[in-house]
């Protein structure tokens, strides 16, 4: 394939192969001549190839990869208690989690009724 006047095709050098951690690929961009000249320049001012300055150009561009997060880490998290089935017993769960949280709130609020009726009998 001839590239048109004015730009010129690019081959990157990276064979086809597996070398333990990355499979690389072969790639051919087409950029005009200017931009390339300016391109390798700064390549040199960096001491990096043309192919490498292009592929940190790219991953500057895409940004890293995220690894994907582990979802191991949401089971086991609990030992103490029989196992449960969430998907089942969901609606139950919650209702005694309402009602434990209710029992809490109630208690506090009984707890600093006494003291505000002390208060009270203070000041009358």
């Amino acid at each position: 394939m001839r590239a048109s006047p004015g730009a010129e095709a690019i081959a990157l050098r990276c064979c086809r192969r597996h070398d333990g951690a990355i499979m690389t690929s072969r790639s051919q961009i087409t950029m005009d001549s200017g931009l390339q000249r300016r391109a390798r320049q700064r390549a040199a001012e960096l001491g990096l190839s043309f192919a490498e300055y292009v592929r940190r150009a790219v991953l500057r561009d895409l940004g890293e990869k995220q690894p994907k997060p582990d979802v191991s880490i949401l089971f086991n998290l609990v030992d103490d208690g029989p196992p449960s089935d969430i998907a089942r017993d969901k609606d139950r769960m919650l209702a005694e989690a309402a009602l434990r949280e209710h029992r809490r709130k109630k208690q506090q609020a009984a707890q600093r009724r006494p003291a505000t009726a002390a208060s009270q009998s203070r000041r009358d």
